[in-house]
């Protein structure tokens, strides 16, 4: 499988009134609780839920139900309308399967048309709540609660695939990383070059 990055305009037809509004000012508040609220119940169900009730199997299902949700809204919806981004698999009429990871088009006067609020909650919640799963994963795993580790591997896989693919629409392709990293490092490499010359020279 190959990976594309495209450069589009999700909204078009927002685009104007989106300029109008402030950046400051949450413009998507539906999607912007729908963000954390299914990602911060599924923590919540994970850490009360022996308190609330002894079944094992109605805990993992409303947690693997709230983690299905968050990643269906998150993926789906919220990066679309909060950060203007948004990634999805493809299969071409070759049969080939394509990663494609979209960013909104920067408008013609050069600004952002995303709200820097929104894009504080999208980005805390989206690289806070996979770190929480990561340490309940090790949290089950050195406590041998092992029947939790299954539920506690889907958190993991599903909020980290999705803070993948933003960093992935965020950053663009490896093959960008790796010439900015080729890059800073040729520029760090040719400054101290360039030091040293000077301090012989004087």
């Amino acid at each position: 499988s190959s990976d594309d990055i495209e450069d589009v305009s999700l909204f078009d037809a927002d685009d104007d009134v989106s300029r109008r509004s402030k950046k400051s000012k949450i413009r998507h508040p539906v999607a912007s609780f729908f963000h954390l609220f299914f990602r911060v119940s599924a923590i919540v169900v994970y850490l009360l839920c022996e308190l609330l009730t002894s079944s094992f199997i109605a805990c993992m299902v409303t947690i693997i139900l709230l983690l299905s949700c968050d990643f269906w809204a998150v993926k789906n919806v919220t990066g679309r309308l909060m950060v203007g981004l948004r990634w999805w698999n493809q299969v071409d009429d070759d049969g080939r399967s394509h990663w494609v990871f979209e960013a909104r088009k920067v408008s013609a006067q050069g600004s952002k048309t995303s709200s820097e609020a929104e894009s504080r909650i999208f980005w805390l919640g989206l690289i806070t709540c996979p770190m929480i799963w990561v340490i309940f994963a090790f949290s089950a795993l050195f406590s041998f609660k092992v029947k939790w580790l299954a539920v506690v591997v889907m958190g993991v896989v599903l909020q980290g695939a999705n803070l993948y693919g933003y960093i992935r629409c965020k950053v663009g392709s490896r093959k960008n990383l790796t010439s900015m990293a080729t890059s800073y490092l040729g520029k760090q490499f040719l400054r101290q070059t360039v030091a040293k010359e000077d301090q012989t020279a004087s």
